[in-house]
């Protein structure tokens, strides 16, 4: 361990340490590392100035706290009894004290739901949870040694790949475990989170509010690496609050979970166009679980008249309870859209 890193982990453990250890934490430190109290101090203080320490008092009464700045990273073994309740409650908590309610309220959602998800579905052994809270963001990353999100929702909904899979997942209600879970979490997740990104079996989604639509991108890892990587971005000074977004996705007078939104183009694969009635049938599958379907059609700048026809005619007419709406059209497309709806009259 050369002498960058060594200062690195001696910071880390300051500021994994000063709750429990406010008024010796430089004697605390010292012992720990086999330093002198000097040494130590040069850390604090530079911790000090970057925000992540405050501190109080003089000399021998001298007190330190958590700055406004804060992290904190574990690995927790996943062969025994582990609860993402207590693991946020005991281990985390900390780190978020102080944010709004707001925040306080989403960054909780979020890291219970993806710690969760690591521990009943991952199939893993470990799991490395890290948090960290600049000025502007909340950044919470989960990641397990498993079998890997979207080749094991492949496998068990028996879907053709992992990409499928992946469009799956972004409309909801898909679980491998569906006398457990609803299948929302996941989607709740992304849609409270400024930025939401899964990465597995070399293949990254990325969910951004603040781009039009949703994106598949190659990692550069090798399709066979195992685990999944959840990682998520939340803005100290967001408006938005889980009740609105729940209710977003809520029919009137409900507390179900009856609209979703289908991100068309993740159903294109590498440069082709979707004009096929096999395409349009893979796109639609799980969609009868809402009463309301927004296609959104972003970034997708033609289609074929039997895709449209599929979607807009032949199943509209067999499904006549399901709302159908397409959004954010290309000229093409909403030509095609418009002739399949006026064939349906």
């Amino acid at each position: 361990m050369n002498k960058k890193e060594r200062g690195e982990r001696i910071r880390r453990q300051i500021l994994l340490d000063v709750g429990n250890h406010a008024s010796d934490l430089t004697k605390h430190i010292a012992h720990k590392f086999g330093i002198t109290s000097q040494a130590v101090n040069h850390h604090v203080q530079r911790l000090e100035r970057g925000g992540w320490l405050l501190s109080e008092g003089r000399g021998k009464g001298k007190r330190y706290f958590p700055g406004d700045l804060r992290r904190f990273e574990a690995t927790i073994s996943l062969d025994g009894d582990v609860s993402e309740d207590v693991l946020w409650r005991e281990s985390f908590s900390h780190v978020f004290e102080g944010l709004s309610q707001r925040v306080f309220d989403i960054c909780q959602y979020a890291f219970t739901e993806m710690v969760n998800n690591a521990i009943d579905h991952s199939g893993g052994e470990h799991v490395t949870v890290s948090v960290i809270r600049d000025k502007m963001f909340v950044h919470i990353v989960v990641v397990d040694d498993g079998e890997g999100i979207f080749r094991k929702i492949k496998r068990m909904c028996g879907l053709p790949d992992e990409r499928q899979a992946l469009l799956e997942l972004s409309k909801g209600k898909l679980t491998t475990d569906p006398e457990h879970h609803t299948g929302e979490g996941i989607f709740f997740t992304s849609r409270l989170c400024d930025v939401f990104e899964i990465v597995s079996t070399g293949v990254k989604f990325c969910h951004d509010d603040g781009r039009p639509y949703d994106f598949i991108f190659a990692t550069g890892l090798a399709a066979e690496d195992v685990g999944t990587m959840v990682s998520m971005c939340i803005r100290r000074d967001t408006d938005r609050a889980i009740q609105s977004v729940f209710d977003e996705f809520a029919g009137p007078d409900e507390y179900q979970f009856t609209k979703t939104v289908v991100p068309v183009r993740l159903a294109q694969y590498e440069h082709e166009k979707l004009v096929s009635r096999s395409q349009a049938k893979r796109l639609l599958l799980r969609i009868d679980r809402f009463k309301h379907v927004i296609f959104d059609f972003d970034g997708v700048k033609a289609i074929g008249q039997a895709f449209a026809d599929e979607i807009f005619r032949v199943y509209a007419r067999e499904h006549p309870d399901i709302a159908l709406l397409p959004v954010h059209m290309a000229p093409d497309v909403a030509k095609m859209v418009k002739r399949a709806l006026g064939q349906a009259q």
